[in-house]
């Protein structure tokens, strides 16, 4: 019976008991720990690649050996020492070793250790079996403590060991997507896209493409690491930041069309780059991806691939020359009365939309066809380009992208 957070019992016979056969029980004991090892390294293949034979059967003695000092401190209204079980919770968890693994070797050393105590008694002191028969429930509490503490130990390490995983991991796909250096750095040296791959489990040469989100402050949930794989193999590692995220693509034998089509479900703002074939371009990549992302229009959410927009892409890239080409080629129209300006901007942006349809343009206008056309003629004589012009055409629609920008 318990009192007063002690455990009494009549005579204290268990206590005695308990310490009569210490020594022979210890005799016991390194046969124990080898046969259980034996059987758990050839049924636990967790056990058998992580563990060496011979330190899981000094692990195991020394904490059969443990458990009996346990038994005795309870006996004897002693706490129980858990730091044992906490050390060996914390590194089985740095080696990898699943946690059910090793709760149930825990329990199995305990079922082998009662039913050797049973034993000794019943050979050395016959007579005290009944003495002994109100351990089992002390043994199988120690046994809650003993798990419970290696459960906890391993939690807390794996927490940090994921934490540590995470940053290395971050800081790898920096290298990977940043690169020191030049303007389109390569994602370091072949020794760190070596090490990059091994660590991340990709291959240095691949089919990958890199995707930039804008930040919407709205809590879009995307397709997390490794947590979304498509049919043809996809999966995207992202980065995240404080306006923007980065995916790192690993497309399989997925097109870019695939994750274009995830990121517009997500209803988020998103430029992706074309395919490159390894690890080590994946900076230039991540660039062309940043550029596809600058051609989407603000305010929408728009998914970009950086192959269909790549004329607007040349103006996003370069910014001092779209805005020489914005003054050049539209100066005068831009230096209209805001109202005539914008209707003029907003024609010649419906006509190319249109694909050079009058027609089309009208429609999406709401206005007559001539009307179209007469406006046109206003921004030739303005700009001094012709629209039937091919080359001229060239400059003017890239104008008025930059215009739009």
């Amino acid at each position: 019976m318990e009192k007063g957070g002690g455990w009494v019992r009549d005579g204290d016979n268990a206590s005695h008991i308990l310490t009569a056969v210490a020594r022979p029980l210890s005799g016991r004991l390194p046969a124990i720990a080898t046969g259980l090892a034996e059987q758990i390294l050839a049924e636990d293949g967790a056990y058998a690649a992580l563990v060496a034979p011979v330190e899981l059967r000094d692990t195991i003695l020394h904490n059969l050996r443990q458990a009996m000092t346990s038994m005795l401190d309870r006996s004897e209204d002693r706490p129980v020492d858990l730091s044992d079980a906490a050390w060996t919770g914390r590194t089985r968890a740095e080696q990898g070793l699943p946690l059910s693994s090793l709760q149930d070797a825990y329990r199995r050393g305990c079922r082998l250790l009662w039913q050797a105590m049973i034993e000794t008694v019943a050979e050395e002191y016959p007579a005290s079996l009944p003495d002994l028969l109100p351990c089992v429930g002390d043994l199988w509490d120690i046994v809650d403590l003993l798990v419970g503490a290696v459960a906890d130990a391993y939690q807390e390490a794996e927490s940090e060991r994921l934490a540590r995983d995470g940053e290395r991991r971050n800081a790898v796909l920096d290298v990977l997507l940043g690169g020191p250096g030049a303007d389109f750095p390569v994602g370091g040296g072949a020794g760190l896209v070596a090490e990059a791959s091994a660590f991340l489990g990709l291959a240095e040469r691949g089919r990958y493409a890199v995707a930039v989100v804008r930040s919407v402050g709205r809590g879009a949930g995307l397709p997390r690491d490794r947590g979304y794989a498509a049919t043809g193999g996809l999966h995207i590692l992202w980065r995240i930041r404080a306006d923007h995220e980065v995916g790192l693509i690993s497309l399989g034998s997925d097109e870019v069309a695939e994750p274009a089509r995830l990121l517009e479900e997500q209803g988020v703002s998103a430029g992706i780059s074309p395919v490159v074939g390894s690890l080590a371009e994946l900076a230039r990549a991540r660039w062309l991806a940043e550029i596809a992302l600058q051609t989407c229009a603000p305010g929408t959410d728009e998914v970009v691939v950086l192959d269909r927009r790549l004329p607007v892409a040349l103006v996003a890239a370069q910014p001092d020359l779209a805005e020489r080409l914005r003054t050049v080629v539209l100066g005068p129209v831009l230096r209209l009365p805001p109202v005539e300006r914008d209707l003029l901007l907003d024609t010649v942006t419906a006509w190319l939309d249109a694909g050079g349809s009058a027609a089309g343009a009208a429609s999406a206008l709401f206005c007559h066809r001539n009307t179209v056309l007469n406006r046109l003629r206003r921004i030739e004589d303005l700009t001094g380009r012709s629209i039937t012009d091919p080359r001229a055409m060239i400059e003017l629609a890239l104008a008025v992208e930059a215009a739009r920008r």
